[in-house]
């Protein structure tokens, strides 16, 4: 198996657990010389420096080729897949990702800078076809999901159901738009892969929910400040209001006294009495 754009090699490195060899290659020799020092004593694993679009491999060296965040970094879309074609067995798959352009960017206005190139869904598919004709379509994203798992670790069945907050409405079918699509892809529907329809993964540490949780408390703890704020603030305005009537009060008393009220005097004694 090939993992292009491996980057600092954790993939590669997952990959290998599975499969009975991975090789992965990378542009940057710095990723390439922390993947060897991290992950290299793996003896089914090895880590090459080289360029996506001039794969260092012999013709139809590889089982499966996996490039994950690579096309969309790459204005030569189509030297990238011919390379992918020429190093893939006949009956080898790839499996490749790219961020849906109309989520990841157009409906959020974000701006990858590290972006050449992306695509829209039909732009995807048609480019992966020309080289690729048999392709199946996953889509991606990060949701929160209340999960009930059965305590003996057995799965004859699954079942997954999305719902609309403030709505009683349950649906099996996913109707949220995915940021990122996977795409299987062979020269013939049969050697495709058999994947699943729905795969689930999660952290043991639950790493994004903890920083969700801590994000939620800074939040709650920072709207906290700004209630005793406020009120501390109408508390000192309340007091300035009234020492303002006792000080007015003071006025009057005092030019009551004197037989003069502030109205009666000239205007120039008004300012320099």
């Amino acid at each position: 198996m090939l993992d292009c754009a491996c980057g600092e090699g954790y993939g590669s490195a997952m990959l290998a657990t599975r499969a009975a060899e991975v090789d992965g290659v990378d542009l940057s020799a710095e990723a390439i010389l922390h993947a060897k020092a991290r992950y290299g004593a793996a003896p089914n694993l090895r880590f090459h420096q080289g360029n996506a679009l001039e794969l260092p491999f012999a013709d139809h060296q590889f089982d499966a080729v996996v490039s994950f965040e690579t096309l969309e970094h790459l204005v030569e879309q189509e030297q990238l897949l011919a390379g992918f074609r020429r190093v893939l067995k006949p009956d080898g798959f790839l499996l490749i990702s790219s961020p849906d352009k109309r989520v990841y960017s157009d409906l959020t206005g974000y701006q990858n800078e590290f972006h050449l190139k992306e695509l829209y869904r039909d732009e995807l598919i048609d480019l992966l076809q020309r080289f690729f004709p048999a392709t199946r379509v996953f889509g991606q994203k990060l949701m929160f999901q209340s999960t009930i798992v059965a305590e003996d670790g057995h799965f004859e069945r699954a079942t997954v159901a999305f719902g609309e907050a403030g709505s009683s409405a349950v649906t099996e079918a996913f109707a949220l738009d995915p940021v990122y699509f996977i795409v299987a892809c062979a020269a013939r529907a049969d050697a495709l892969p058999a994947l699943p329809g729905l795969h689930g993964f999660s952290d043991q540490s639950e790493s994004v929910y903890r920083h969700y949780e801590h994000e939620i408390r800074k939040n709650m703890q920072a709207g906290q400040m700004l209630i005793d704020r406020d009120e501390r603030i109408a508390k000192l305005e309340a007091e300035l209001d009234v020492t303002k009537r006792a000080l007015a009060d003071a006025a009057n008393a005092t030019a009551s006294v004197s037989g003069n009220t502030p109205a009666a005097l000239p205007f120039w004694r008004r300012w320099f009495r």
